[in-house]
């Protein structure tokens, strides 16, 4: 009988150890978010993320759903990605990728600045001197030839980049260069970018008004 007893009182006393552990863990404010760390921000205010995550102070940090504060916090225009983890006791910890314009498109009477996937991140008066000018019909995440002239971009070595005035893109298939020292470049598709951009670097030691790199086994100089 007292066997029988002592047994019935340990299952007690572990369901009573467990019960206590998940309510401290996943009811209980005693681990819940104290604090709200922001990281990797330069441009979007830390505040502007705190909100946007949307978590309440002591709000269990074991419940909180990573993956929904990732997601609303990718809401935010200029955040490209998000990663929440935890620290405990209190501390929620939002890691966070802006987006980084890579182009400037003309848009009414300003100018739209373009991350490398396409996304228009914010509208300006005029253009900064460092990025390239895209003239496009139909600028936007979906539509191919953004995409192709955006991968050109992100193709050429930064030296060469610098250069770059404008890129137009009728098509896909129909990029070309204007470099800020008038010169023009034919870059044809996104197809072989690395040996184009290795070609084009050699080929601008000669003098010449245009290059022709669409087809890398036969380059033309006009």
């Amino acid at each position: 009988m007292n066997r029988a007893w002592r047994t019935v009182f340990l299952a007690l006393l572990t369901a009573g150890v467990v019960g206590s552990a998940v309510w401290l863990v996943f009811l209980s404010p005693v681990l819940g978010v104290r604090d709200v760390r922001v990281t990797g921000n330069v441009d979007v205010p830390a505040a502007q993320i705190r909100q946007a995550a949307g978590v309440a102070d002591g709000t269990p940090l074991a419940t909180v759903d990573a993956a929904e504060v990732e997601g609303r916090i990718r809401g935010i225009r200029r955040v490209e990605s998000a990663a929440v983890s935890r620290t405990w006791p209190g501390t929620l910890v939002i890691e966070v990728v802006e987006r980084e314009p890579v182009a400037a498109v003309p848009a009414g009477g300003g100018t739209a600045l373009m991350d490398r996937h396409g996304v228009l991140v914010e509208v300006r008066e005029t253009a900064p001197p460092t990025l390239p000018v895209l003239r496009l019909d139909r600028p936007g995440p979906g539509d191919p030839a953004t995409a192709a002239a955006l991968a050109v971009i992100g193709a050429l070595p930064e030296d060469l980049a610098r250069r770059v005035a404008e890129v137009h893109a009728p098509s896909a298939e129909t990029v070309t260069l204007r470099l800020k020292d008038g010169r023009a470049v034919v870059w044809g598709g996104r197809d072989r970018p690395a040996d184009k951009a290795r070609i084009l670097v050699t080929l601008l030691q000669r003098p010449a008004d245009t290059y022709d790199v669409s087809s890398p086994d036969v380059v033309t100089v006009d």
